[in-house]
């Protein structure tokens, strides 16, 4: 299996009022090509921090993260915001979608900053067909403003997808979102990553980890363990009670 994200010895400090903050020490891990994996830990643990580092949404302070084996750490901040860009896709807890452009145009908008090698009526074509795949055309033309929750989400996830990445990264994608809205963001997720999508999420809902192929818990800065779900427990249930009792073990 080919490694879609790959993280060697990852560091990042803060510096507060001359005092220094550990918040990752030393993290190894491997995402390997249509896992969909999950990241887990208490509050204060790292694991955002870990999703923007390897994202390269933030410089880690020491390490490697290679990227579809480019390294990408070390890249100008230029090349770096065109690999975010071009490479892979991001879902947020809060939507950030633009208050002045309709749910189309918001996905859009990264297609028409990127894409030199479609032609704009490609991309038109191509949106819509995910707005369809994941049951939102109907609001194409709306506001942010006139969808509801799961709808919005739904949009983020097309905005995510508009470039087609090598790798999807999510932090607490449901965590704005009531039950039913969530099992149903979760379920198109799931597709995705069923049709190859590579997955990589930050949750505290132990209903969205236990959805996914591979839990790694985060202690401390620390990975302190992982569990692979895929393959087994295929009922849902089966597998929430043995993500919980694992999560007991890890110390939840």
């Amino acid at each position: 299996m080919k490694e879609a994200l790959c993280v060697k010895d990852l560091c990042k400090t803060y510096v507060t009022n001359k005092r220094q903050n550990n918040v990752l020490k030393n993290v190894n891990f491997t995402v390997y090509q249509g896992e969909m994996v999950a990241v887990m830990g208490p509050s204060g643990s790292g694991k955002s921090t870990l999703l923007y580092s390897v994202s390269g949404m933030d410089r880690p302070t020491a390490g490697e993260v290679l990227l579809a084996g480019k390294q990408i750490t070390d890249l100008k901040e230029r090349e770096l915001a065109k690999v975010r860009l071009t490479s892979m896709g991001f879902i947020f807890q809060q939507m950030h979608m633009l208050k002045n452009l309709s749910i189309m145009d918001n996905i859009l908008l990264p297609a028409y900053q990127a894409d030199k090698s479609r032609s704009r009526q490609e991309i038109n074509e191509f949106c819509l067909a995910l707005m369809r795949k994941l049951g939102i055309s109907d609001v194409a033309g709306n506001d942010i403003t006139e969808v509801s929750g799961g709808q919005l989400q739904r949009a983020c996830i097309c905005r995510s997808l508009i470039n087609q990445p090598k790798i999807l990264f999510a932090d607490e994608p449901t965590g704005a979102l009531n039950r039913s809205a969530s099992e149903d963001v979760m379920q198109e997720l799931n597709k995705l990553n069923q049709e190859g999508t590579t997955i990589m999420l930050v949750t505290h809902d132990m209903k969205v980890a236990a959805k996914c192929s591979r839990i790694l818990y985060i202690v401390d800065g620390n990975i302190k363990g992982e569990l692979r779900m895929e393959g087994q427990d295929t009922q849902e249930k089966l597998r929430e009670r043995k993500l919980n009792n694992w999560l007991i073990e890890m110390g939840w």
